[in-house]
């Protein structure tokens, strides 16, 4: 009986000369085009100016990605891409930290308050994060496809065996695998699949939007406190994290927590707004 799946996915969809499309980039640009929609309808629903619409999706997928990039890049190895900087540009060579991705948003939706909607930060927060758990969750699904990010060996029987040479195996030598492991990547898009689904029962049936910062609470609690807790099965992803008791995705989700815990608690004991107003 196989006790384990072995994973032997190409990372590339096709190469155009020596440039691969990946399915990672892929699944990033699918997540956003669907979330893009799922705003759409928000705004619709409440008869919103569609031309902030362009906008708020143009600051979000900036901030996104050049928070994501620049997180990897100066939480997780700084030495070396300070030293390199031509290397943060790289994006293609894969590298994203979704602290950095938040942060990044954080200061995008920032601007887009004070220059756009002229509202509250948290309201566009309210709205943004309805569909941003479906684009993480086809982010992390992208992880899986890289054959990266996984987790501790087990022996439990969805173990997955990861290719560890994908560039030798790629030009024609025999495939290294690793030890059956956590399919942590799994495991993260499953969370974030599960608070998109309660992030949109909370906006559509409930209308929590009318309580100001509620749904940026219950989102960044579920999402950081997930990743918090599955951050004890993947392995170490930089050196200097072996030895310490939380990583540093511990360490950086932990505030992301506590803040949304506040929100949380401040909407509830707050009036309900009027969102339109």
């Amino acid at each position: 009986m196989i006790s384990f799946i072995t994973w032997a996915a190409d990372p590339a969809i096709f190469t155009i000369g020596s440039r691969e499309i990946r399915w990672y980039g892929l699944a990033f640009a699918i997540g956003f085009l669907i979330g893009y929609k799922i705003v759409e309808l928000m705004w619709k629903r409440e008869k919103l100016p569609m031309d902030w619409l362009d906008k708020l999706f143009l600051y979000t997928i900036a901030g996104t990605i050049v928070g994501a990039r620049l997180g990897h890049c100066l939480f997780y190895d700084p030495a070396y891409y300070l030293s390199r900087p031509i290397e943060i540009l790289k994006i293609w060579e894969g590298g994203l930290a979704s602290h950095g991705g938040t942060l990044g948003i954080i200061i995008a939706i920032y601007f887009f308050s004070k220059r756009v909607s002229h509202k509250s930060m948290l309201w566009a927060f309210d709205r943004l994060v309805v569909p941003t758990g479906l684009v993480a969750c086809f982010i992390r699904l992208g992880n899986l496809m890289n054959h990266e990010i996984y987790g501790h060996p087990t022996d439990l029987p969805w173990g997955f065996r990861f290719i560890l040479n994908l560039h030798d195996w790629k030009m024609g030598a025999e495939p290294l695998y690793s030890l059956p492991s956590h399919p942590t990547q799994i495991y993260e898009a499953l969370c974030y699949l599960c608070i998109f689904i309660i992030c949109m029962w909370l906006y559509f049936k409930k209308k929590a939007y009318e309580r100001e910062g509620l749904l940026f609470g219950v989102f960044m609690v579920w999402v950081f406190g997930t990743r918090f807790f599955i951050e004890f099965l993947k392995e170490v992803q930089e050196p200097f994290e072996k030895g310490m008791v939380l990583n540093m995705g511990q360490l950086l989700s932990i505030p992301f927590v506590v803040v949304g815990i506040y929100f949380i608690v401040k909407a509830l004991k707050t009036k309900k707004t009027d969102a339109e107003s």
